[in-house]
């Protein structure tokens, strides 16, 4: 299996070097030259097998340059009891007997985001190993809430690595900043960014696309890579919960062999629901991929329109890990829709970059729509379903996982299409728990109450345990004070790195 740019600059890279670089040095994102085929006899027999045995069936057809004793290291290092607390590691819970819920969250920082970023760590080392690296690889990360803390927890302490995470002030949750401003490790560094999640993303890109700042840190013995989901070995992972939840379901009877689900994700960045799009691709019988944004609707409007037009207001919700006006893995997709045309992808990122805007065209906007289904969900609307699944179900949903269900539902009635759904389910509640509070708390209960406060009062009201990943946080030592404008990352970067 080989890899290639989407900006076309950068063809037949093995999957050690892809997952080492992060991103293309061209700009662009790393795709596989071809997508490996799983028959249905190929489902069937893995109905038996752990998760933990999937993923390393899953992994090996795409990562032809590790030997399947390195695939099951990394696999086994990553999803055990010691991280996550469920033995399903991503167990399917029913609403009704057409609606699972895929609880994506049971790993050390409770946000679906472990499901890759407890095994990058490993793929990123092995791929060090395996293409002779002796550089210490540096990660950059820019997080709207869930993948910073889940790439600290991951990359702590792991030999020849630094970890620098930019978060923007402001626009996280006060569990996910305090998860990350007191993380451990002589390895991490985390910073806030006056400014949105955009505003990161776009600085931790600049800094990539960066020659001068790549020729200092190799003239340091350094190498750039990343933890979020532009990095292949960031996205691969997920592929793997997908086709574990239609096995699942075919074993239990819900669905027969062969039938097909929709799949319905909450979305911000686009790299979770591509990892769906790349299921299906694999040949999981999958009907309909169902993206659903909050307030920050731009994907919305691209899915139903065939333009993706960032030039409007950035909306703060309180589902702030889709907080994202740029989709940097809608890159991919279109790559992969247009039959890997670098050229069209190239001039569309370039009209993105100059302007803000840009339109697909018509056989483009028709092979997504064929695709996907969109929609998208405000805040009132999002506690409203947090209140109605927990009366009707007694099940407690964070604000992102009730955006895909709220959504959901708005599919169903416009479509009529009552076909087996399995729903994303991104983020403990308790991560949340001012606002999903609001939901299920009489309000006289948390007057006067900080996030902590609510917590407890959260879990005693619902008789659900508090994770361990968020529990007693306000009682740990804040480590990490740094603060910066969005044009000193560079500099922030450095310095940390102690390079002058």
């Amino acid at each position: 299996m080989q890899y290639e740019s989407s900006r076309g600059q950068y063809k037949g890279l093995k999957g050690a070097e892809v997952i080492k670089l992060g991103i293309a040095p061209d700009g662009g994102l790393f795709v596989p030259e071809y997508i490996p085929e799983l028959t249905s006899e190929d489902l069937k027999g893995m109905e038996n097998l752990t998760y933990q045995e999937k993923a390393v069936y899953i992994l090996k057809q795409f990562l032809s340059d590790f030997s399947l004793k390195q695939i099951e290291e990394c696999v086994h290092k990553a999803y055990n009891w010691e991280s996550f607390d469920h033995e399903d590691i991503a167990p399917l819970v029913p609403l009704d007997d057409k609606t699972y819920i895929q609880e994506l969250w049971h790993g050390p920082t409770c946000a679906f985001k472990d499901m890759a970023l407890q095994i990058l760590p490993y793929l990123l080392t092995t791929s060090a190993s395996i293409t002779g690296e002796t550089d210490e690889i540096v990660i950059l990360v820019a997080t709207s809430g869930d993948t910073g803390k889940a790439a600290l927890a991951g990359f702590k302490d792991v030999e020849n690595t630094r970890i620098i995470v930019f978060y923007p002030d402001e626009g996280v949750s006060e569990v996910q900043k305090r998860q990350m401003i007191t993380q451990e490790g002589r390895n991490v560094f985390v910073a806030a960014v006056k400014g949105n999640f955009d505003d990161a993303q776009n600085g931790v890109k600049e800094i990539f696309n960066d020659e001068n700042i790549r020729k200092l840190l190799a003239s340091n013995h350094k190498k750039m890579s990343s933890a979020n989901s532009i990095n292949w070995g960031r996205l691969l992972p997920q592929i793997v919960y997908y086709i574990a939840a239609y096995v699942d379901l075919q074993k239990k009877g819900v669905i027969k062999q062969g039938e097909k689900i929709n799949v319905v994700v909450p979305t911000g960045n686009f790299g979770n629901i591509l990892a769906a799009f790349y299921t299906r691709r694999m040949g999981i019988p999958i009907n309909r991929l169902i993206c659903a944004s909050n307030a920050n609707n731009v994907l919305t409007d691209f899915i139903r329109n065939g333009v993706y037009d960032r030039n409007r207001k950035f909306e703060k919700t309180i589902s702030p890990s889709m907080d994202i006006l740029i989709s940097s893995n809608l890159e991919r997709l279109l790559y992969e829709v247009t039959g890997h045309d670098a050229q069209k992808v190239r001039d569309w990122m370039k009209r993105l970059k100059d302007t803000g805007r840009y339109e697909v065209d018509s056989l483009t906007r028709e092979k997504v729509q064929e695709l996907f289904w969109a929609d998208f969900c405000n805040d009132a609307d999002t506690i409203r379903t947090i209140r109605e699944v927990w009366q009707d179900y007694k099940y407690l949903l964070d604000t992102h996982t009730a955006v895909a269900v709220n959504v959901y539902n708005k599919y169903r009635k416009a479509s009529g299409d009552n076909t087996v759904a399995v729903i994303a389910s991104t983020a403990s509640p308790f991560k949340f728990a001012s606002s999903v509070a609001r939901a299920v708390l009489p309000p006289d209960m948390m007057e006067e109450k900080n996030e902590f406060e609510v917590l407890e009062l959260l879990s005693s009201y619902t008789g659900l345990a508090i994770p361990a990943g968020i529990k007693d946080l306000d009682k740990k030592p804040v480590i990490h004070n740094t603060k910066c404008d969005k044009t000193e990352m560079r500099e922030t970067v450095l310095r940390f790195l102690d390079i002058k």
